[in-house]
């Protein structure tokens, strides 16, 4: 199963794509497994939740694996997984910043803890996609799932950050420094907190990741129900 996974029509790698550090995340179809049921799952909740009687102040979605950003409204969580995702199957280079490394996390956590919670859904979130596949839904995938993150090279910071929300400014500063953190580093989280609109090129960064027809589906019910900027 691994051999599957890590080829097939990802498999034609390039050395300009979406890297952490030096290190680019693997073109494979582990990969598009974790973000596509990731963006399905969230998708697929925030449908739900506009029809249903839910609390409105809810917090649900894949980044609800990074504590700090777990607030972030679910349609900015679908936005910055397609701009991560387009960056990751870009040929041009992109250096990845810390919300790239957060949603790379976080899609990978949220796809293995659906294979451990809830096989079926997991099988149903992946079927129908642009690559038609299908493996064995077991500890052992769960567990490459949270590998194709864990084996790239990284401090994992984002999942660091909410122990300083508690802190003044200038001790939080101090503790940072003391710890190896770049202060700068973190200003995109903070930013993306302060977001509550999808980007126009959302629909586009998709490619790859939903087909056509799921595309427009989605696109249709984003607009309809979240704000987009102009």
């Amino acid at each position: 199963m691994k051999i599957g996974l890590v080829s097939g029509p990802f498999d034609d790698q390039h050395e300009i794509m979406l890297k952490i550090s030096t290190t680019p995340l693997p073109q494979s179809l582990l990969s598009y497994v974790a973000f596509r049921v990731a963006f399905r799952e969230t998708f697929e909740r925030l449908s739900l939740h506009k029809r249903s009687t839910l609390d409105a102040g809810e917090a649900y979605g894949y980044l609800g694996e990074v504590p700090f950003l777990r607030e972030v409204p679910p349609q900015v969580q679908l936005d910055l997984l397609a701009s991560t995702w387009h960056r990751h199957v870009s040929r041009e280079s992109h250096a990845a910043d810390l919300v790239d490394e957060s949603v790379i996390y976080a899609v990978c956590e949220a796809a293995a803890r659906l294979v451990e919670q809830d096989a079926d859904a997991f099988v149903n979130q992946m079927r129908g996609g642009p690559v038609d596949m299908a493996v064995p839904v077991d500890s052992y995938l769960a567990r490459e799932l949270r590998l194709l993150y864990l084996e790239l090279p990284n401090d994992a910071d984002f999942l660091l950050i909410s122990q300083f929300l508690d802190l003044e400014p200038t001790e939080a500063l101090q503790h940072k420094i003391d710890m190896g953190i770049d202060p700068a580093r973190m200003e995109v989280l903070f930013d993306i907190l302060g977001r509550w609109h999808v980007s126009p090129q959302f629909p586009a960064r998709l490619r790859g990741l939903l087909t056509e027809s799921e595309v427009a589906s989605v696109t249709t019910i984003m607009h309809a129900h979240c704000p987009t900027t102009t």
